[in-house]
């Protein structure tokens, strides 16, 4: 085989190389509203997940976040907004990616609440202080409790149920499903099924906006 061979044959497989990654890399994103087991639960939604907004709306956002992570925070009032400016056509899915070290313990504290229908109070009071209870040197679990029993919680009750081993195991499932769904970090939005391919506040509402639409419309 001559040098001019080689390098002809050299020639043709980066060719190919190229064309393939650029296949790869221009392949829609999978539609993960799709995959759906026989209980009509996927990756983005399971029975238990906590649900803000009518349960059978048009649009589903599903949002991976973690009780800890700031920008979860920042983006709640948007998630807030989407819900009420689209009266009765979102639902939001709250998933749990616990990717900060003790945000475990919060997401226990908000199941606990959940069981006494003081979830969104709660999740609501964690966020407005978050910088108190949460920070990069760890978590003021005492704190934690304390805006929760402002909150109207049931302190000494909810510490039971905080302590439940289903909730161990639904903390293991969503970060399961977050794997599965490629989250690397939070938040981690989904609209329908379709990941949020432009990072921003407004790209989220007008995304929603875009599902929301009714069919045919611009």
């Amino acid at each position: 085989m001559t040098r001019r061979t080689i390098v002809a044959l050299f020639g043709i497989a980066a060719i190919a190389v190229f064309v393939l990654a650029a296949a790869l890399y221009t392949k829609p994103a999978p539609d993960l509203a799709q995959d759906v087991d026989v209980n009509g639960e996927s990756v983005l939604f399971r029975r238990y997940s906590p649900v803000l907004g009518p349960v059978d709306a048009k649009v589903t956002l599903t949002e991976f976040f973690d009780p800890m992570c700031e920008t979860c925070r920042d983006f709640f009032p948007v998630v807030e907004e989407i819900v009420a400016d689209h009266q009765g056509k979102v639902r939001v899915v709250l998933r749990y990616a616990t990717f900060h070290p003790g945000s475990e313990n919060a997401v226990r504290l908000l199941e606990a609440a959940r069981r006494q229908n003081k979830f969104e109070a709660v999740l609501v009071a964690l966020l407005e202080r978050q910088s108190e209870w949460a920070s990069h040197e760890g978590i003021n679990t005492a704190l934690m409790w304390e805006l929760a029993g402002g909150a109207g919680l049931d302190i000494a009750k909810a510490k039971q149920d905080a302590a439940l081993p289903e909730i161990d195991l639904l903390i293991q499932q969503d970060m399961a499903d977050a794997k599965a769904a490629g989250v690397t970090k939070t938040p981690t939005f989904f609209v329908n099924g379709k990941p949020l391919q432009s990072f921003g506040k407004q790209e989220l509402y007008d995304m929603v906006v875009e599902e929301a639409a009714p069919p045919g419309a611009n």
